[in-house]
């Protein structure tokens, strides 16, 4: 029986998803749950499960390929096991092979709120004694490699999949973890297993890692199966990536907007023109900046201003041990800044409604930071920034440049902003004209803050400044308005105690 899976709509009414790449290849098997290829939207790069058992029997489309949502992206044939899973899921005993030692074929689901998440529970291992768990396997997978032909009365060790809590690990998103039953994989407890050595693979033939681990390792140009890992259960790590690609670590950066764009095409030697294809992200993008320019009036003012007591309190802060651990940079203390602007001068955080002619005020700020990253110009924003505090800010900051620098940006988290900040400011600029992200009505430019001569006190000294540029929709921001932010976020950046003395 061939039963066709179609591309799915991924990202909230997207049209259409290009496939960068596949997993799996005509005659593999697959599993309820498993990944089979990744696709990138307009929006995000994403990880596609099939949703059934069986064999592989076509792919329709080679990677590289853009394909509408609705077509039919990949066949399997389902043959008899269709009826098996078919009567398991009917039970709704899904730890059944557990008990029979039929060990699952394939990789495990490894994207939450896919698969059979909920029989996990049912399959946790238990507590053995000494002796149980000496006779367990000392790797991961090793049950895989148990013969087909072992009686029934000595079933083999199940390899079970245990989703990592996003609270018990550095990086957000669940790792593909194979245990063997008896042992504990969950959050690094139990039995640890030696690490996998490079180039021999492991859960389903495929090195264990995590699926941002797997895009940077792609962005990189890193083998999985040549990198040595160093995580629990010989999970490869980030830090492992790094290593293979390079003896020296890359410095880690100043704010989201400093990573490169790459052009996706290679140069041929002597050509006089290459051709790069608009597509993705970078089509998207490019839709949106030409209908917001020619949309909204643009309007931009820029102020020069003296940061140095900032820069100061940076400092203080970063030596504080209340805040160990707490990543402080100029950024934050700019978005403070922006914040508490808007909160003196609540009319800049607004939206036009072009249907009803109507100015739709907003009562709360969903800050975007505009990145840069391999695949595009992205600009997720923080959710209701304005109620954070100062170490969640800090921390929501830091976990939008990871998860751009991983691809792991969701179409969710670029949903809905309401004010952005973009620094330029990190390429040595001083300032720009930026342009407003669609739907907005303002966007803060930050340049590049450096020592120049300054009146201070009557006397030219050397002094920390930077100059910011906002840009704003003339259809909500009158020039009073607007000049109004510009000069109170420059005003807390002079006098950081205002944030203080004006809340």
């Amino acid at each position: 029986m061939i039963r066709d899976f179609k591309m799915p709509d991924v990202g909230e009414g997207l049209t259409e998803a290009e496939i960068l790449s596949w997993y799996v290849q005509p005659g593999d098997t697959v599993t309820d749950g498993q990944v089979v290829c990744e696709v990138e939207t307009a929006k995000a790069a994403v990880e596609l499960p099939i949703p059934y058992d069986g064999t592989v029997h076509e792919l329709r489309f080679p990677a590289g390929t853009t394909v509408d949502v609705g077509q039919v992206i990949i066949s399997v044939d389902t043959g008899g096991g269709t009826a098996a899973a078919e009567e398991a899921g009917e039970t709704g005993d899904a730890g059944e092979t557990a008990e029979t030692g039929q060990a699952p074929k394939g990789r495990q689901p490894v994207l939450v709120g896919y698969g059979v998440a909920e029989s996990s529970t049912r399959r946790r291992p238990r507590k053995q004694t000494a002796a149980g768990s000496a006779q367990a396997p000392s790797a991961p997978g090793s049950a895989q490699a148990a013969p087909a032909s072992a009686p029934a009365s000595v079933p083999a060790p199940v390899p079970v999949a245990v989703p990592v809590p996003e609270q018990s690990v550095p990086e957000r998103g669940v790792a593909e973890r194979v245990v063997p039953n008896g042992g504990s994989g969950l959050n690094g407890h139990g039995p640890a297993a030696p690490a996998a050595a490079p180039g021999v693979p492991t859960a389903g033939g495929r090195p264990l890692a995590k699926p941002p681990v797997r895009k940077l390792a792609k962005d990189l140009g890193v083998d999985l199966a040549t990198v040595v890992p160093s995580g629990p259960d010989g999970i490869i790590t980030r830090e492992d990536v790094h290593a293979a690609a390079a003896p020296a670590p890359a410095p880690e950066p100043e704010v989201a907007a400093d990573l490169p764009v790459t052009a996706g095409a290679a140069v041929t030697a002597g050509a006089r023109e290459t051709r790069v294809p608009v597509k993705g992200v970078r089509k998207a993008t490019a839709q949106a900046m030409v209908g917001s320019a020619f949309t909204a009036p643009h309007v931009t003012e820029f102020i020069t201003v003296d940061v140095t007591r900032t820069m100061k309190l940076i400092d203080g802060l970063k030596s504080d041990p209340d805040l160990a651990g707490v990543r402080i940079n100029p950024l934050l203390m700019i978005a403070r800044a922006l914040l508490l602007a808007i909160r003196r001068n609540p009319g800049i955080n607004a939206s036009w409604d072009e249907a009803r002619q109507e100015i739709v005020l907003k009562h709360y700020v969903n800050l975007g930071i505009a990145a840069a990253t391999p695949r595009g110009l992205l600009v997720p924003n923080i959710k209701d920034a304005h109620t954070r505090t100062l170490p969640e800010l800090a921390g929501d900051l830091a976990e939008l440049v990871t998860t751009a620098r991983e691809g792991r940006t969701t179409p969710a988290a670029m949903q809905g902003g309401t004010v952005t900040i973009t620094n330029v400011g990190v390429f040595g600029i001083d300032t720009g004209t930026p342009i407003l992200n669609p739907g907005e009505a303002a966007i803060l430019a930050v340049g590049a803050i450096g020592l120049r001569p300054w009146v201070h006190k009557g006397k030219v000294k050397p002094r920390q400044v930077t100059t910011l540029a906002l840009s704003f929709d003339h259809r909500l921001v009158d020039g009073e308005l607007g000049s109004r932010v510009l000069a109170d976020t420059a005003a807390v950046l002079e006098q950081p105690k205002r944030l203080i003395t004006w809340t």
